[in-house]
């Protein structure tokens, strides 16, 4: 008697089967766990991006001219333009949006691997109201800040 040991074809299918399925499932719960990650990430850098916009109102008496070039929108020269603050892959750019002598509008802009993001774009204002702009997919305030 010559008996043979080992696992059939069909055997062997059905664990490919279940191990796809599996991967089916974890693999996009895992993306979005990441993508949740840089998205908090963001949001504390605009936060903090707040907190020197608050400096620079108090050094200057206005929030006017935080700009690079001592511009009153666009790229930050008192603060990181990009998160991760420290880091090469860059996943959002940070701006101000709009400044005056009284108020801000500060945006973190999807940018890389966030840029199909569903969240959309963040926005923070002096008043520390938060917003998302460009969001797809029926994703609210709520939902991502």
């Amino acid at each position: 008697m010559n008996k043979q040991i080992g696992f059939t074809l069909l055997e062997l299918m059905i664990v490919v089967a279940i191990i796809g399925i599996l991967s089916a499932v974890a693999i996009p719960s895992y993306q979005e766990s990441v993508k949740k990650s840089k998205r908090a990430e963001a949001q504390a850098a605009l936060t903090s991006f707040a907190g020197a916009m608050e400096r620079h109102m108090t050094e200057n008496d206005s929030y006017k001219g935080a700009a690079s070039g001592g511009a009153d929108t666009g790229s930050p020269s008192i603060y990181s333009a990009s998160v991760p603050v420290e880091g090469v892959t860059v996943n959002y750019n940070l701006t101000i949006d709009a400044a005056t002598a009284s108020t801000y509008t500060l945006k973190a802009t999807r940018t890389g691997s966030m840029s199909s993001d569903n969240c959309g774009d963040f926005t923070i204002t002096n008043t520390g109201v938060k917003n998302i702009e460009n969001n797809t997919g029926g994703y609210t305030k709520n939902d991502c800040w």
